[in-house]
C-alpha cells in the first residue's frame, strides 16, 4: 500500500523549524564574517592621554581658535576613551592644528531691499595627531572644514555661527580620530 502524501500546508508546518534553525545559523555566521562587525574599539589602543595645544589662528578673525580648542577638549572627553592633560610630558600624544580659513558668505537676501536674511560661517582646519611614545603621526596635516548658518532676525551673529561651526569642527576631528576600517 503506498502511503498517503501529505497535503502542502502540512510538510511546511513541518519543514518550518528545520528552515527557521538554518536561517539563523547563515544569519548569525553570515553577519560576523561579511559585515565585519566587532567589538574592538574605534579609536588606537596605544594611546592613552593627549595632550591639547591651543589651535594656532592664521585669519583676521580672532576668538574661534579658543572655542575650537575648548570644544575639542569636550568632545574627546566625552566621545573618546582619551584622556587631556595640560603636560605634553605626561601625554602619550599630542594633537594640534592650525585654523586656515573663516570664511562668510550670504545664502539669502531680502528681495526688495538687498538685505542679507541667512549667513553662513565656513571653518576649515589643518590638524595634526603625533604618537609620543613611537613618533608616528596618526593624523598628517588633515583638512577639515565646518560649517553653520546664521540670521539677523532670529537675533543670531556671527559669534553664534562660529561657536556652531566649531563644536561641528570639533566632532569632525574626533572622528578623524578613529581607526580606519
Amino acid at each position: 500500500m503506498r502511503p498517503k502524501p501529505y497535503p502542502q500546508s502540512q510538510l511546511l508546518i513541518r519543514l518550518l523549524p528545520a528552515f527557521s534553525a538554518a536561517a539563523a545559523c547563515l544569519a548569525v555566521s553570515g553577519c560576523a564574517e561579511v559585515a565585519g562587525y566587532s567589538d574592538e574599539s574605534l579609536f588606537p589602543q596605544e594611546v592613552s592621554s593627549i595632550c591639547l595645544e591651543m589651535f594656532d589662528n592664521r585669519t583676521f578673525r580672532r576668538g574661534v581658535e579658543y572655542e575650537l580648542s575648548d570644544a575639542l577638549s569636550k568632545r574627546i572627553e566625552v566621545d573618546t576613551p582619551y584622556k587631556v592633560v595640560s603636560d605634553a610630558d605626561l601625554a602619550d600624544s599630542v594633537l594640534h592644528g592650525q585654523i586656515v580659513s573663516i570664511a562668510e558668505s550670504v545664502l539669502t537676501t531680502e528681495r526688495e531691499i538687498g538685505q542679507a536674511l541667512e549667513k553662513e560661517v565656513e571653518v576649515q582646519a589643518v590638524v595634526s595627531w603625533k604618537n609620543l611614545k613611537t613618533g608616528r603621526l596618526l593624523i598628517d596635516n588633515r583638512t577639515v572644514t565646518a560649517a553653520a548658518t546664521y540670521s539677523a532676525f532670529q537675533n543670531q551673529d556671527f559669534s553664534y555661527a562660529s561657536a556652531v561651526a566649531a563644536n561641528k569642527l570639533a566632532q569632525k576631528i574626533v572622528e578623524l580620530m578613529e581607526n580606519n576600517w
